[in-house]
């Protein structure tokens, strides 16, 4: 069973996404923000990331480039997930390592299909 780990600040929009993963038969695991993330990331090796951008405590881009610079997280795919849904922003996101993007809001079937490509 996929392990992936929701950081949304957002707790009604973390735990919809959380729930639509579940009900994939993924196991999720939920974080409010890039400290916790980062905690987590620490001791724990989750097969993929669903990462909100604008958060506090650091957002996701800078959550983003410490996942895809450290040896142990950098294969670990990245599914950046924002209401920042501007060509520049999706640039920004890749160019920090993410390997999707997808503005909010968003189909539910956006975001799973996403998930099982990259799986």
């Amino acid at each position: 069973m996929s392990t992936i780990l929701v950081v949304e600040d957002s707790t009604p929009q973390r735990e919809m996404m959380a729930n639509l993963l579940k009900n994939q038969g993924m196991n999720v695991v939920q974080a409010k923000n890039g400290m916790e993330a980062l905690k987590y990331l620490k001791s724990h090796q989750p097969d993929l990331v669903v990462l909100d951008i604008i958060m506090p405590s650091p957002n996701g881009y800078d959550v983003c480039r410490k996942i895809k610079s450290h040896p142990r997280t950098k294969s670990i795919p990245v599914i950046m997930c924002s209401c920042k849904g501007e060509e520049f922003d999706r640039y920004w996101g890749m160019k920090v390592g993410a390997d999707a993007y997808i503005a909010k809001p968003f189909h539910p079937n956006e975001l799973v299909d996403a998930v099982q490509q990259l799986l």
